[in-house]
């Protein structure tokens, strides 16, 4: 299994975090679990194996161009036969300038991109399916996605200012009062909690829950001092509050969590 990211072009850099190739040469099915990670993905399948993903605990096979939505809580997934994953990880508001839904549609489930956007994605896929070099590969995505970009002028002030306000959240240790970042912004806390759950699909604490709990999986994963310690730097009140938002994201305690468990949802997650 191998995993590699590619940065995004100098056009693209404000709304792509980053490309990514995903290949497994196993023929073994694997059954993996996806956490909450505080973005949304593109996914082309190039390979001749399958990717399922439950919904009540009913597996279906993904479509052959997926868009994750957010998640909120842990989505299982399983692998069957040699894959070839290639991804386009959006910043937590930027797949709302390439999107005409409300991003909140898509929450917790893995939606068929062909479907919303037509035959310009089939024909995307086809050529992605020809082209045998990453780098001619990220050149066909980047040419599709700015053509898609051009096209798009309404509500762009919006995501915009949503795109302003998410990195002050982030280096906040507690999250600010919702009503402070709508004053200075003139509008109301309500009006901000609408925008932030159209452009990215879930509201600002939420959010705040969510990229909480993603530091959090970072030091666990690197081993970053203990599970109390963790708990602290990143901002819980006490340990009940951690374990409880750890379980609600994972479906397990922070003590019986084990990266090494889930090779493909830490690639998945770590957006």
């Amino acid at each position: 299994m191998t995993y590699q990211e590619i940065l995004p072009g100098e056009r693209l850099k404000s709304y792509v975090k980053c490309y990514y190739m995903f290949e497994s040469d196993s023929n073994v099915e694997l059954d993996d679990m996806v956490f909450p990670g505080g973005h949304m993905e593109i996914i082309f399948n190039l390979g001749e194996g399958i990717w399922q993903s439950s919904v009540n605990e009913v597996y279906t096979t993904t479509p052959p161009v997926e868009l994750w939505g957010k998640l909120t809580q842990p989505l299982a997934v399983k692998s069957v036969g040699k894959n070839k994953m290639l991804g386009i990880r959006f910043y937590a508001h930027s797949a709302a300038y390439f999107l005409n839904e409300s991003i909140w549609e898509f929450n917790n489930q893995v939606a068929d991109l062909q479907d919303l956007m037509g035959a310009s994605v089939k024909v995307l896929h086809a050529q992605l399916r020809e082209v045998p070099q990453l780098n001619k590969r990220i050149e066909l995505i980047e040419h599709f996605l700015v053509r898609q970009l051009t096209s798009k002028h309404k509500r762009i002030d919006n995501i915009r200012m949503i795109g302003q306000i998410i990195p002050k959240m982030q280096q906040q240790d507690e999250p600010e009062n919702i009503d402070n970042i709508a004053d200075r912004y003139n509008i109301s806390a309500r009006y901000l909690n609408k925008l932030f759950l159209e452009y990215t699909g879930v509201t600002p604490k939420l959010y705040s829950k969510i990229y909480r709990f993603k530091h959090s999986l970072e030091l666990i994963a690197e081993k970053q001092g203990s599970l109390t310690s963790i708990a602290y730097e990143c901002g819980y009140f006490d340990q009940s509050h951690f374990i409880r938002d750890f379980k609600s994201f994972t479906g397990v305690t922070p003590s019986a969590y084990s990266p090494d468990a889930y090779p493909v949802g830490q690639a998945l997650t770590n957006n």
